[in-house]
């Protein structure tokens, strides 16, 4: 399959990744007609698709079954009038049916909107007025149903509301029943024309870690941006079983759940499940023999806490971790427990994978690895000009003449926020590394986050990395504080493991702040350490630095 889209599909060094990775770019590229179905022609009785969830019941799906299930779902959409160019949010869990759906939406040209199960009315208005969205199809949940309810009166562009139900539940008032509806549908006709490579295909609502969320539109070529993910960094071939732990509702999904995995002709394996427990997640790795693994660090944080040495994973192959920056403490416990070397990557919700750490390279702990060659990145100081190795910057795309293959469209309806983040030929990412010597980047924090304190830019990253070192250290966050003699001071906002919490006082304040001043820069210590239950954090799990920093400067 992947003959069909790159130039040379195997690479053995950094060095012949770079300089040979080519795409071959058809016109009108559509992911569902040119992969999917290709794959359902080419063999129609690979696994696509296994899907389990923690009631035990279980749905194994082949590239065929996929196929059609994904035509007649685009024929029953186009029957409640949704086609070219029509905006529609789901907000499906990890229901079984956003896997037909997406690839029925691909298929019909509409412009897809994945959206968590956590939106609140407020939410599900500001989405549907920005993007004018004209379908809701959602999982039949109480609290999902009712903030879209209870959101109606002020979402006068969407058409129609269509739930996903169990069999015999009664349908929320206002919805169509997907489930007794889709099937009935006439054979789908692939419609003449579909779209051309620069249509929106998908959009994705930025968390909102500050100021509202923004829309990120992305193109049909996006798809083929994650070839790079799945085939290269998942390192994934036909008969694996690759398993991301993602919400469908954020980009991570089709990151390790959709587009990258299937270039490979991997079977995507989903846990439908509503409460994370790392026991759980590990016996579900154990019984279908996963292959292939991704998940925040946040995950391996709980999952290293567990006796491994209960659980057989002799399956797992290949590990990999994004989403938020990698605390070498967790690589090397992981390590140390499974002999398994994790593979960060690094990338945006505006982006496909854009740093990363290949195969064919050593991984060093902590690093988010090199730049992907389907992208020019480099670092910059705040006055434009490239930062030398070592000195820390701002990480960039150079785009050029030809945008690259999975950066983004633009934010969607807002040319200010765009242009504040693309222009003279760069796209700011707003997040700063410095590089080593070997040219793997490492995390420093988002540009907002940098602390300046006494003439020194501290970058939170570095001294979460050595609080979470420490064993009563469950999670953890950095801010400034403002100070009259120093500018910032740093302040450590901290989350106990059970066993310590009982210990929380200023004995403990004091092994921590050592504790940093010997894993770090002396200078980089907390002088303020506040103990908490829990972190804020956004809808899709990000920590919200800028509410502790906004709580601080109201005391």
């Amino acid at each position: 399959m992947i003959e069909r889209f790159l130039k040379q599909t195997s690479f053995t060094s950094v060095e012949d990744y770079n300089k040979h990775l080519e795409f071959i770019i058809p016109e009108n590229f559509n992911f569902a007609y040119d992969v999917m179905d290709a794959w359902a022609e080419e063999k129609p009785d690979g696994l696509a698709l296994l899907w389990t969830n923690d009631q035990g019941e279980e749905i194994r799906t082949t590239f065929k079954e996929l196929k059609e299930q994904s035509d007649q779902a685009a024929s029953y959409l186009q029957s409640l009038g949704i086609g070219k160019n029509d905006p529609v949010m789901l907000i499906l869990k990890r229901r079984y049916e956003w896997w037909v759906v997406m690839l029925a939406l691909c298929k019909i040209g509409a412009i897809v909107i994945p959206a968590t199960h956590m939106l609140t009315k407020k939410d599900i208005v500001y989405r549907n007025t920005r993007a004018s969205v004209k379908a809701i199809i959602c999982v039949d949940d109480a609290y999902v149903v009712g903030e879209i309810q209870k959101a109606m009166a002020d979402s006068p562009t969407v058409k129609q509301y269509i739930a996903v139900t169990d069999h015999g539940k009664p349908i929320p008032e206002g919805f169509h029943d997907w489930q007794s509806e889709w099937k009935k549908a006439a054979p789908f006709v692939r419609p003449a024309f579909v779209n051309e490579n620069d249509d929106t295909m998908i959009m994705y609502f930025t968390s909102g870690t500050s100021g509202e969320p923004k829309m990120v539109a992305h193109d049909y070529l996006y798809a083929m941006g994650h070839l790079t993910t799945g085939v290269f960094w998942h390192h994934l071939h036909e008969g694996s079983l690759h398993l991301t732990v993602a919400d469908t509702g954020w980009g991570k999904a089709v990151w390790g759940k959709f587009y990258g995995q299937w270039f490979a002709g991997a079977t995507v394996f989903v846990f439908d499940h509503e409460k994370f427990n790392a026991d759980t997640l590990l016996r579900q790795i154990e019984k279908y023999r996963v292959t292939s693994f991704c998940a925040p660090p946040t995950i391996y944080r709980f999952m290293i806490r567990e006796d491994l040495s209960k659980y057989d994973l002799s399956s797992l192959e290949y590990c990999c971790t994004a989403g938020e920056a990698l605390n070498p403490a967790v690589y090397d416990k992981f390590y140390e427990k499974t002999g398994i070397k994790m593979m960060e990557g690094f990338g945006q919700t505006e982006t496909t994978m854009t740093l990363g750490t290949f195969p064919w390279m050593e991984p060093k702990p902590g690093s988010m690895g090199i730049p992907n060659a389907q992208y020019d990145i480099d670092l910059i100081r705040a006055d434009g000009t490239p930062c030398e190795d070592g000195e820390k910057g701002e990480i960039v795309v150079r785009v050029g003449d030809r945008k690259p293959i999975g950066l983004f469209k633009g934010y969607y309806r807002d040319e200010e926020k765009t242009r504040e983040a693309w222009h003279d030929g760069l796209y700011h990412t707003g997040d700063m590394a410095w590089r080593d010597e070997d040219g793997y980047y490492w995390f420093e924090g988002r540009i907002d986050d940098v602390i300046k304190s006494s003439g020194y830019r501290i970058g939170p990253f570095e001294v979460e990395s050595a609080l979470m070192t420490h064993p009563a250290v469950v999670e953890c966050a950095i801010t400034g504080v403002p100070d009259d003699i120093r500018g910032m001071v740093v302040k450590a906002t901290v989350v106990l493991g059970k066993e310590w919490k009982d210990k929380a006082g200023e004995d403990l304040v004091k092994e921590l702040q050592q504790h940093v001043k010997k894993v770090t820069a002396p200078y980089k210590y907390p002088r303020i350490v506040e103990f908490v239950d829990e972190l804020p954090k956004t809808i899709s799990g990000k920590i919200r630095r800028v509410e502790i920093r906004d709580k601080d400067s109201k005391k």
